[in-house]
């Protein structure tokens, strides 16, 4: 079986090796990860594409077998047709927060202002497509913030919300998450680049 040793390297290393040798030849895999966080990254990759997973304990590694699937190529349900339309209609705007203040100043004054940035996202429409968090930033979505009611209701009205799992480990806050999902750097950037409208804040 071909082997990758993605072990003591940084997100997203170890996904886009995964990735690129997927896309090549090789039709199974065995990925060697030393972190959930890559884990989580990896298996997700491979339920977005369609790949069987299989996670095994390697000698006190985390062991990744996966092997390429033929994916269903029916015509797409009443659901998904719904949901691509809903998307067409947000415009792909979508937003990169990269802090939990806004502004310069005065934190105290920062937050406040963050706070009601959150609601106003809430009360314009269209809703964005997607909104993901880095650095501070993924403090908005995490246990005691004032923005948690806001970002979930965003959600509920089809908001992808995502928080980057680096910053959240930096913050030790991966078990505080309260709202969205981990991601990685490589679906950030896979998120940017298919994006027509991404607005940074922070």
């Amino acid at each position: 079986m071909n082997r990758i040793d993605a072990r003591k390297l940084n997100c997203p290393q170890p996904l886009i090796l995964t990735k690129n040798a997927l896309e090549g030849d090789l039709d199974e895999v065995l990925v060697l990860v030393d972190n959930d966080t890559a884990k989580q990254n990896i298996l997700k990759f491979c339920n977005k594409m369609g790949y069987s997973a299989v996670v095994s304990d390697q000698n006190g590694d985390i062991g990744i077998n996966i092997i390429k699937t033929i994916a269903d190529t029916c015509d797409m349900s009443e659901e998904v047709i719904v949901g691509e339309i809903e998307k067409q209609n947000r415009g792909n705007k979508g937003y990169l927060i990269g802090t939990n203040i806004l502004g310069n100043g005065s934190e105290e004054l920062g937050k406040m202002l963050m706070k009601g940035f959150i609601y106003t996202l809430t009360q314009v429409k269209p809703y964005p497509e997607f909104i993901i968090f880095l650095n501070s930033g993924v403090k908005l979505a995490s246990e005691g913030s004032d923005s948690i009611d806001d970002i979930n209701q965003l959600l509920q009205h089809g908001t992808k919300i995502v928080s980057c799992g680096t910053c959240l480990d930096f913050y030790q806050l991966k078990d505080k998450l309260r709202v969205g999902e981990v991601t990685n750097m490589y679906d950030i950037v896979e998120t940017i680049s298919d994006s027509g409208n991404v607005i940074t804040i922070g």
